[in-house]
């Protein structure tokens, strides 16, 4: 950092971050529903249980019954949170037997995982 708050590219400390996340050229109702959507998205993630069930879904596709088990939590909560996932259509379902089986429906939803991961492990 030089004397006058500069790095070795002539941008200051904080204003040295990517400006790829800028609006550009974006009119302001593409904004706003960009905005909205995003928004809507990340209320869906917003949920330590929802998180935790996409963590595992990541991995593979579950039953219910799996995921009760590995986020240690009643099917009836499982089963509100699912439902939820289901209306953001972030999960889709399938049947086997008398199964339902859960896997991710939106693949936005793979890499906001592994950028949150990669934000809050070991932080």
């Amino acid at each position: 950092m030089a004397p006058d708050g500069q790095n070795a590219e002539g941008r200051r400390g904080s204003q040295a971050a990517d400006r790829s996340c800028a609006p550009y050229a974006v009119d302001p109702e593409t904004l706003a529903a960009e905005a909205r959507e995003a928004s809507d998205f990340l209320k869906a993630l917003g949920h330590e249980g929802r998180l935790l069930m996409l963590y595992h879904l990541c991995e593979r596709d579950h039953t219910v019954t799996e995921l009760e088990q590995l986020i240690m939590s009643r099917q009836a909560a499982v089963s509100q949170q699912l439902a939820r996932l289901r209306h953001e259509k972030l999960v889709t379902t399938r049947r086997d037997g008398n199964q339902i089986i859960y896997s991710l429906a939106d693949p936005k939803v793979r890499e906001m995982i592994a950028v949150i991961q990669r934000l809050f492990r070991g932080a």
